[in-house]
């Protein structure tokens, strides 16, 4: 890829040095200073999850979301150690099962981390995960920041440090593992956009094992990725035609061969996702509620030493979509190093990636300080085209981070060289904007333990294999699913109606919801515990239990935190007769009862 630079429009390879004139390339080398930065990005990145390290009664805020990924984990751990399937499995809706290509299954994440998952289990797996996505994004920018952008490491490792670290990025870590694995970005981008003209086989196969493995990690991010590659290449198109138009034949090249590679690797895994068992059409939820605030990109986040949860809240889908928080400076210092360099095409292009980005974020109809304008936003152009009318509109302002990241890191690089005077402003510009969003630790809330009975295998008594154990109430689609942490936490032990995932309505209706359809006894249980009254309960009510615990292929039903007098407790009771205590729960052998 070349660039203008801003004191010429003589065109430069993008590794070469800030000065005008078309330059040799130069060979990139590691230093001993690069492993003191991907030092200090682990260890922030592990003062971030501090909360639960050698806590396993806490999760992180977004309870149900961790539950969910630590039974990912978990489950490609099992799908390596025993050669099961990894792109389905019976562990969880039994009997039906879950399509994981169809579901956030990270096997990207999962797979490499099998021995820790083995050795440590899910939660210190889900920790490991997020550290080395946080940690693993900022080393992958400041790479390519060092190799191809600016000559200043001090540059690379503060842009590295922003990609990593943003308030998007953290916001985002403590819950979806598939939107924070964001390291292969700067890898794809560097393949595709290399300057040279030379191994365009190489660097094509290398593209499509990199596109394919994303797929893997986060399907959202790649959709992301491509649309923000489009966008830049049109737009450093228009800033430098004669450099795209010599670029343009080698990177179609590259991305002919990456297509193949990827196709073909790809084309069983994305049949199971869009037919395959348990596939499902749409979102169970309304996407395009998921908008951000314009005022958003003006305020602190909650998890930022600026931020509070109160301000923030009001101006952000929920906790874990704070993706536009930027502070009240850095927008403005992104708009100085626009004009300041708007004389490389680079940084037009960025600029406009990012300004198009950001507008979609604002979803269909524009939000100022929580007051609807009425005005429409970008996103409407977008609505209706395949793959991208099911993305949250929120997470498009997740490609304004890397923009900024890089302009920020142009920037310094940029002055590096000047005058004191010069350079003094600029580093303080810089600090005074990225101070007020440095991170807090990810806020953790307390978690239910997993029942003795279950976490030291007391169940193994009483569940024969190809029977389940059933955690009572049978949440089918909530969040907080005992079903999904119960199994997450005792490496898939043992099998479970129900879960937290996606799926079909019904086998004949492929309309997406949240979890199994509900059953008439998981309904009833429900609104006992949800009233807090026993409902009446006749015959009728029991052997329509019994028909639905065969469905189940149920042994035993299990409640964790039960006393004599809870409503969901008695009802049990009435339905299947008394059950007893046993280590941290209530049981009810329903075996007898099922034959």
């Amino acid at each position: 890829m070349v660039v203008g630079r801003p004191d010429t429009d003589q065109p430069v390879r993008l590794s070469g040095p800030d000065r005008p004139g078309p330059v040799p390339r130069r060979r990139w080398r590691p230093r001993p200073v690069d492993a003191l930065v991907v030092a200090g990005y682990l260890g922030l990145a592990v003062l971030l999850t501090a909360g639960q390290w050698g806590r396993p009664d806490r999760l992180f805020h977004q309870a149900g979301d961790q539950m969910l990924f630590e039974w990912m984990l978990a489950r490609a751990a099992r799908a390596v150690t025993g050669g099961e399937n990894p792109l389905h499995s019976t562990a969880l809706n039994v009997p039906d099962g879950v399509n994981l290509m169809a579901n956030t299954s990270v096997l990207g994440l999962g797979v490499p981390l099998t021995p820790v998952t083995a050795l440590f289990g899910s939660q210190v797996a889900f920790l490991v995960a997020v550290v080395l996505c946080l940690a693993g994004t900022a080393t992958a920018w400041y790479a390519l920041l060092a190799r191809r952008l600016v000559r200043s490491r001090a540059a690379a490792a503060v842009g590295g440090l922003f990609c990593g670290f943003a308030p998007g990025l953290v916001s985002q870590a403590g819950a979806h593992l598939h939107m924070a694995a964001q390291f292969l970005v700067p890898v794809i981008l560097g393949l595709l956009f290399r300057p040279a003209h030379d191994r365009v086989r190489r660097d094509g196969v290398l593209l499509g094992l990199a596109v394919a493995y994303q797929v893997f990690l986060g399907e959202e991010v790649l959709v992301f990725l491509a649309l923000a590659a489009g966008v830049f290449a049109g737009a450093y198109a228009l800033a430098d035609r004669a450099g795209a138009r010599r670029l343009a034949p080698v990177v179609a090249r590259r991305l002919g061969i990456g297509a193949l590679v990827a196709g073909v690797l790809l084309a069983y895994p994305l049949w199971v996702q869009f037919h395959g068992p348990g596939h499902y059409s749409g979102m169970p939820f309304y996407a395009r509620g998921y908008r951000l605030d314009l005022a958003s990109y003006a305020t602190a986040a909650r998890q930022t030493v600026a931020g509070d949860a109160y301000h923030a809240g009001l101006l952000s889908p929920n906790a874990t979509e704070e993706n536009s928080f930027f502070g009240p400076f850095l927008p403005l210092l992104a708009v100085l190093i626009v004009v300041r360099l708007w004389r490389r095409p680079l940084v037009r292009a960025l600029a406009a990636c990012g300004l198009f980005f950001a507008l979609l974020s604002l979803g269909t109809t524009i939000v100022v300080n929580r007051h609807d304008t009425g005005l429409p936003g970008p996103y409407r152009l977008l609505a209706g085209v395949p793959l991208l009318d099911l993305v949250v509109p929120a997470r498009f302002a997740l490609a304004c981070v890397p923009v900024l990241g890089v302009l920020l890191a142009l920037a310094l690089d940029r002055v590096r060289h000047r005058a004191a005077r010069t350079w003094a402003p600029w580093a303080g510009a810089v600090a005074a904007a990225l101070l007020p969003l440095t991170p807090t630790p990810i806020r953790t809330v307390p978690a239910m333990p997993v029942p003795a009975f279950v976490a030291d295998g007391g169940w193994r008594a009483y569940v024969p294999p190809g029977r389940t154990l059933v955690p009572v109430p049978p949440v089918t689609g909530s969040g907080v699913s005992p079903a999904t942490f119960w199994s997450a936490r005792t490496g898939l032990a043992f099998d479970a109606p129900g879960g937290y995932f996606i799926g079909p309505r019904t086998a004949a209706d492929p309309t997406a919801r949240w979890g199994a359809p509900d059953l008439p006894t998981s309904r009833l249980l429900r609104r006992a515990a949800e009233t807090g009254q026993v409902p009446p309960i006749g015959d009728a009510e029991r052997r329509q239990a019994v028909a639905d615990l065969r469905h189940w292929r149920a042994a035993v039903l299990v409640q964790a935190g039960s006393t004599p007098g809870d409503p969901v407790r008695a009802t049990v009771d009435a339905l299947v007769g008394p059950g007893r205590d046993v280590p941290g729960a209530h049981l009810w052998d329903v075996r007898p009862l099922l034959g």
